[in-house]
């Protein structure tokens, strides 16, 4: 079964194309790469998969529901972390997620808080202020309030921007540790990432699709095979 369903997706602003026709399918229960340079459409991407954006045109459907005529039940199937995550600085971290609980209508709040909390490792930083977590700590609570009501598709923009090695490690593993319970989509510009958590890569460079294949088909045997691909189909 189709997790996402993208055809002909195409975001103009004014004179400038972002994304131009992209068509591609992700099945459900799959780590997907969403791999290419900055500026190539990756953001502008997530965000109308998500339903933060309009499309100028084309068509997209989440869990089978159309993101454009069935916004609600579609984003019910999704948790989103964008490349900045939207915390309060002035929240303690339960009470951000509590937060996100209303919105999301969660019920039992406190026992889904306590299960996002121990799988992102934030349990002993409840009570701690957003603003005064180092920022490996407040990726940690954006990939928290994308699990809350366990929804089957989490988006993730950029999760280990501006992090140190030790901090980008830390939220990979923890990434990957969500393989089996959900799709997962990993937006990056780093290949390293993808080559170490993705079972399928799908290129993007100047807003179109130039790459979609398996790990496996992409490095072709070869441990270089997947950076020659992504320096060849990315060069100026």
């Amino acid at each position: 079964m189709a997790m996402i369903e993208v055809e002909q997706l195409t975001r103009r602003y004014r004179d400038r194309v972002a994304i131009d026709a992209l068509t591609f399918t992700i099945a459900q229960g799959e780590i997907v790469g969403f791999l290419g340079p900055n500026g190539a459409g990756k953001s502008t991407t997530m965000k109308i998969i998500t339903g933060f954006m309009p499309a100028t045109s084309g068509r997209v459907k989440v869990g089978g529901f159309d993101v454009f005529e069935q916004p609600l039940q579609a984003k019910q199937q999704v948790g989103y972390l964008p490349e900045t995550p939207p915390l309060y600085p002035e929240l303690t971290v339960r009470e951000y997620l509590k937060f996100v609980c209303e919105l999301k209508a969660v019920k039992q709040a406190s026992v889904e808080i306590d299960r996002v909390t121990r799988v992102t490792g934030l349990s002993p930083d409840l009570d701690r202020l957003c603003g005064t977590l180092s920022k490996g700590y407040k990726q940690r609570v954006g990939i928290a309030q994308a699990l809350l009501g366990d929804p089957a598709l989490l988006i993730l923009d950029e999760p280990t921007e501006g992090l140190d090695p030790r901090q980008r490690k830390d939220v990979l593993d923890l990434v990957k540790s969500l393989a089996g319970q959900h799709t997962v989509v990993l937006s990056t510009h780093i290949l390293a990432e993808v080559k170490a958590i993705c079972e399928r890569v799908l290129i993007i460079h100047r807003g179109t699709i130039v790459a979609n294949d398996t790990m496996a088909a992409l490095t072709q045997g070869r441990e270089t095979g997947l950076e020659d691909t992504f320096i060849r189909l990315t060069a100026d």
